[in-house]
């Protein structure tokens, strides 16, 4: 009994924590059209992630995180300021070719050590099940930072993201907005994995856009959205033993689906 309230103590709060400041960032990615920004600083993350192991430094360690954001601050670059000129060519195939090329350079380098595509797995699939008081304690205190710092530039990221006024030094704030991004980034894929932090970002702040143009509103209803499947999704693993990444992604998918279906009868009701 006492391990269960340790096990699930542990997870309701990191899962309370992530969904709050991904549910605020996604909104401004969906919202932007640039919806695989993070799943590029995702695979970017890991393939730091990789590249430190195939160094030799530990997984988890502070090195390992070191690295991983080392890549993903290129990417950062990369995000902010590399626009093709060329209006046939969007921002998001620029994107997607950056995600491309870390999944391939995470393949070829884990392909030259003992156990690599193992990695690769678990860079994907995550390993929440064995995260710590430490590393949690830790997470929460830079979200919060992180939560801060959004909400004392928030005006500035928000008319980046709505385009209704140019802003001084629209440049740098893009590549700060990134930088932040990046940040969780490292610090939720190695324990969630690659597909589940997108959906961490993704899913919840997707719901709530269906629904209302607020932020404020918005970022509670995704939250509380997100937190609660991500627990229906927690619970479900537990006692069911199912694998626990794919269990909260589905089950914010399940919302997901049901959040779309009241979206289109909602209208016919008025």
């Amino acid at each position: 009994m006492i391990e269960t309230f340790k096990f699930l103590s542990i997870q309701i709060l990191l899962l309370a924590v992530v969904t709050s400041v991904h549910t605020y960032i996604g909104m401004h990615i969906i919202r932007r059209g640039i919806v695989f920004s993070d799943l590029s600083l995702d695979q970017l993350a890991a393939l730091g992630v990789i590249v430190g192991i195939g160094l030799g430094v530990d997984g988890g360690s502070t090195a390992s995180y070191f690295v991983s954001f080392i890549a993903v601050l290129v990417g950062s670059f990369l995000l902010a300021f590399v626009r093709p000129k060329n209006k046939q060519i969007p921002h998001e195939a620029v994107i997607g070719i950056i995600y491309g090329a870390a999944l391939v350079a995470c393949i070829m380098v884990a392909d030259k050590f003992t156990a690599g595509m193992a990695y690769v797995t678990q860079t994907l699939a995550g390993c929440m099940l064995w995260v710590t008081w430490p590393l949690v304690m830790t997470t929460v205190v830079v979200y919060i930072i992180l939560g801060i710092f959004h909400y004392i530039c928030r005006h500035r990221f928000i008319a980046i993201t709505e385009q209704k006024q140019k802003i001084d030094h629209e440049p740098l704030w893009d590549l700060l907005f990134f930088i932040t991004q990046g940040i969780i980034t490292v610090l939720i894929v190695p324990i969630a994995g690659v597909l589940l932090a997108y959906a961490f970002l993704m899913i919840p702040a997707a719901i709530s856009l269906l629904f209302t143009r607020q932020w404020g509103k918005g970022l509670i209803m995704g939250w509380a959205i997100g937190f609660i499947a991500s627990m229906i999704g927690m619970f479900a693993s537990y006692y069911f033993r199912f694998s626990y990444g794919p269990s909260l992604v589905l089950s914010m998918g399940f919302f997901f689906i049901a959040a779309l279906l009241i979206r289109m009868i909602r209208p016919q009701n008025r």
